[in-house]
């Protein structure tokens, strides 16, 4: 599992934009911090909770400026009607391939939602240099992060 002060792996996958693109983390280092949000399941309640929250904060992230993504094991195109659905104003990361999930270290089953190899609810914060300057992680994944935490860490590394 990534820890702070580890470098952040990077990856490629599906971007949903409202479009569906490919996607390279690497192209979005340097310009500030990038939030990296990995949740289980698009549309299930605790997920659309902490994308809403996401939302509502994202104005505070951007004044800091950060990039936030959404990533999920979720299809672009499930990913596009949800990010539609919440009138998201951030883009989302389909990792079908599960290549963020494996190289984070957060595959997880919620076996009785039938989801299974999805991503485990975690939040990372990479700085500028590529390095992680903040990591959360939870056991269990209706939980969501404290936000206000999430943008103190944001704003120390702008």
């Amino acid at each position: 599992m990534v820890v702070e002060s580890d470098t952040a792996p990077t990856f490629t996958a599906t971007l949903a934009n409202g479009d569906v693109e490919a996607f390279d983390l690497a192209d979005h280092l340097g310009d500030g911090p990038v939030v990296l949000a990995f949740f289980p399941g698009a549309f299930t309640p605790p997920c659309s909770n902490e994308m809403v929250a996401l939302q509502e904060h994202l104005g505070e992230f951007e004044a800091a400026g950060a990039t936030v993504f959404g990533i999920s094991a979720d299809s672009a195109f499930s990913l596009n009607a949800f990010r539609e659905e919440h009138d998201l104003g951030f883009d989302l990361v389909s990792d079908m391939g599960r290549e963020a999930i494996d190289a984070y270290g957060l595959e997880i089953d919620i076996e009785d939602l039938g989801l299974l190899g999805v991503a485990n609810r975690a939040v990372y914060v990479v700085d500028g240099d590529g390095t992680v300057s903040y990591a959360w992680t939870t056991d269990d994944p209706t939980v969501e992060p404290d936000y206000e935490e999430l943008l103190a860490a944001v704003e120390a590394a702008a």
